[in-house]
């Protein structure tokens, strides 16, 4: 953590040394994020393209923008530099210019919080803590038991009543003790807080934990190397907590101010109709007002997200804007991002697909622009949603009966055409 130099309040502006704890002391754990600040003087030096160029393929690549000391011992599981793909028919079916998917369903456990939860593991192991906890919709949760199965840590998980079995099944797997909360992830999180505190466990809560946004800003950084330093102009994510969208906001914002890049993207971040905090405190200006979630999307069903504050003040300072799309709109985002595309997103990770869509028609998003979605988890993820998104195979008899009718209403065959 060399290069560290303080953590600062989000809510008051007050800096504090690195090892203060996971909130501000003086506005409190409800209001007192914490962001870490570092000494961009000395790593302008060491973080250049040329350095890059040598580094392997991972997003441990940009370990002097990391909380981690050079001698900390890495999870086996190679995080990070995940796949990002042009994508011409689908920047048709969306309106824009141009698009581009990155694709961190493709990290380990499936999710960009593999990001994340890997810095969490790191600094456990470092601390000497041998258990790690947090609460999750389920994404968080298996990215953290399968990065500290991979360390020799284990970890308690909190997950609510609605979490999709995939995920919890993950957990599992993965050597987690697992309470299923009878209740939604706002009661889960509450009781993870509880017994952190109680029992002495390290917090891989991203809503509260400063380092963890740390992790996951190296989706940011990925997108402006696999672009050649040329950034789009904009960037769409789902919003749930908002630590990820902030996250990758942080990333570009370094980015130039270290003089890798010129030009810094809009950011676009969506949320579900039924599960929009933060979305309203960005158009009123106000305080986040709690509110009981109704969305598809389990990934981004947060009531009283904590990091509200720091993506609101991401998306403004980006010139970028908020817009939520209905739970119908996010069933054909995943239906037409995988026909066209081949990438199989979740709800959560479709929402971007679709605020994408969504801002185009209503000229938010000119049909001239470049713009880019980040895919945040694997459709595998949520087994039902896509179920209910797609609906059911034909059935036919072994002996193909009905198989030409079917083929003929489909328009895979010239039924005109068959001898």
């Amino acid at each position: 953590m060399s290069q560290i130099v303080a953590l600062r309040c989000v809510a008051c502006g007050r800096t504090y040394a690195p090892r203060v704890g996971y909130t501000c002391p003086a506005c409190g754990p409800a209001d007192g994020i914490l962001d870490v600040q570092y000494d961009y003087a000395i790593i302008r030096r060491q973080l250049t393209r040329k350095a890059l160029a040598h580094r392997p393929a991972s997003h441990w690549r940009y370990r002097e923008l990391l909380p981690i000391s050079e001698r900390a011992l890495m999870p086996a599981l190679r995080v990070g530099w995940t796949p990002l793909c042009k994508c011409a028919a689908l920047a048709r079916h969306v309106g824009v210019q141009t698009l581009y998917l990155k694709d961190d369903g493709q990290n380990p456990s499936g999710s960009l919080k593999d990001r994340a939860s890997s810095v969490a593991a790191v600094l456990a192991r470092a601390k000497k803590i041998p258990i790690i906890a947090c609460a999750s919709t389920g994404n968080a949760a298996s990215s953290l038991a399968a990065m500290a199965a991979s360390l020799g840590i284990r970890t308690v998980i909190f997950v609510p009543q609605r979490a999709p079995e995939p995920k919890v099944t993950q957990l599992l797997i993965f050597g987690a003790t697992v309470f299923r909360v009878l209740g939604g992830y706002d009661d889960a999180f509450r009781l993870s807080q509880q017994s952190c505190e109680r029992w002495g466990w390290y917090n891989r809560n991203g809503a509260i934990n400063p380092f963890l946004i740390e992790g996951k800003k190296t989706v940011g950084f990925e997108i402006a190397e696999q672009l050649e330093w040329q950034t789009p102009e904009w960037v769409s994510m789902s919003v749930g907590d908002g630590c990820s969208i902030a996250g990758a906001w942080k990333a570009f914002r370094e980015l130039k101010l270290l003089g890798l890049i010129q030009r810094t993207p809009r950011i676009l971040g969506v949320q579900a109709i039924g599960a929009a905090p933060v979305t309203e405190a960005f158009r009123t200006g106000e305080k986040m007002r709690p509110i009981v979630p109704e969305t598809i999307a389990d990934s981004i069903a947060v009531g009283v997200p904590h990091n509200w504050r720091k993506a609101v003040l991401a998306i403004r300072e980006s010139g970028g804007t908020m817009i939520n799309v209905t739970d119908e709109e996010i069933l054909d985002a995943m239906r037409y991002t995988g026909r066209l595309t081949g990438i199989f997103a979740e709800p959560a990770a479709a929402a971007a697909v679709a605020g994408l869509k969504r801002a185009v028609q209503e000229s938010i998003i000119s049909k001239r622009s470049s713009a880019l979605a980040v895919i945040t988890g694997n459709g595998l993820k949520d087994i039902r949603a896509a179920q209910q998104a797609v609906g059911k195979p034909f059935e036919v008899s072994p002996d193909g009966n009905g198989l030409e009718e079917i083929l003929g209403k489909q328009r895979l065959i010239d039924k005109g055409a068959q001898t």
